[in-house]
């Protein structure tokens, strides 16, 4: 047994920007890595933003300032030696594009200690796709988060067959640690279970769309209102960015890589990227109530 307590994260948008925070505010210092000065000051208003949510919405957070203490667990870096250089455990969340994630996880593994564990967010790509490149492929596995982690704090943990079994138990223990319940995996699937799950009402929504069949908010309606759901599809697209909707979306099928354009045309283009700048499919003035 492991104890993983020195945590790197790589890549800090959205979701990469709540991993850390939730890790810190779980009381673990961390290392948030991001490509350049102009990234990092983005993710230092992700980060900032992330304080009164907190202390609006998980109980305690307000008390004794626990959540602006977790601010201040995590140093920001746009050097990956200094990044992972001391590091138990890189979580790797940047974008969902093969060849970003392979390049990253290949310096990593050249700068990284020999004992540091590697885990990706990915959500869609294939992760024995990526093990090859971290030059440790016996200590590389997934650690799957879902957006908002403070309220939907599944994560998880999948490996592949050349995953050691005790680094994957320490990634488990470590996502208990920090107040997830982990899920895990017996066999390696891409799309995990909650994508896998996902995946295909969201497809369907981008087709009801690219066929001009309704608009986003008539199909956000009647997926709310007919099943009780808090969100619909193009809700959850604006929470999980159409960043990463756009990239998942072009490695798909014909109707799939339709709807790839029509958000790059319509929204990526214009700079509405979701919640994350307050517009996407739909508007969210100030925090989106989100």
């Amino acid at each position: 047994m492991t104890d993983l307590s020195r945590i790197t994260v790589l890549g800090i948008g959205v979701l990469g920007s709540q991993i850390a925070f939730h890790t810190a505010y779980s009381g673990l210092d961390v290392v948030a890595y991001d490509v350049d000065e102009a990234a990092l000051e983005q993710a230092r208003e992700r980060l900032a933003l992330l304080v009164p949510r907190y202390e609006g919405e998980v109980e305690s957070a307000g008390e004794q300032g626990r959540a602006r203490q977790a601010l201040e667990r995590i140093r920001l870096t746009c050097d990956l030696t200094d990044a992972a250089g001391e590091a138990d455990l890189v979580i790797e969340s940047v974008p969902e594009q093969p060849a970003v994630k392979k390049d990253v996880l290949a310096r990593l593994g050249a700068v990284a200690p020999a004992h540091t564990v590697f885990v990706t967010n990915t959500s869609a790509l294939p992760l024995s796709a990526l093990a090859d490149s971290t030059g440790r492929p016996e200590r590389f596995l997934a650690l799957h988060f879902a957006n908002l982690v403070w309220r939907h704090n599944i994560a998880e943990v999948m490996g592949t067959d050349r995953t050691d079994p005790e680094v994957y138990a320490d990634v488990v223990r470590f996502a208990t640690r920090i107040g997830m319940v982990p899920i895990p995996l017996r066999k390696e699937k891409p799309g995990y279970v909650l994508n896998s799950l996902l995946m295909p009402l969201l497809k369907a929504a981008g087709e009801l769309l690219t066929e001009d069949v309704a608009d986003p908010a008539a199909v956000d309606d009647v997926w709310r209102i007919g099943t009780g759901a808090s969100y619909g599809p193009f809700e959850m697209l604006d929470i999980i960015g159409l960043t990463t909707a756009h990239h998942i979306a072009a490695r798909g099928d014909a109707k799939q890589r339709e709807f790839a354009r029509l958000i790059k045309e319509r929204y990526i283009d214009k700079g509405k990227l979701g919640v994350a700048t307050g517009e996407g499919f739909h508007c969210y003035p100030g925090d989106g109530g989100r």
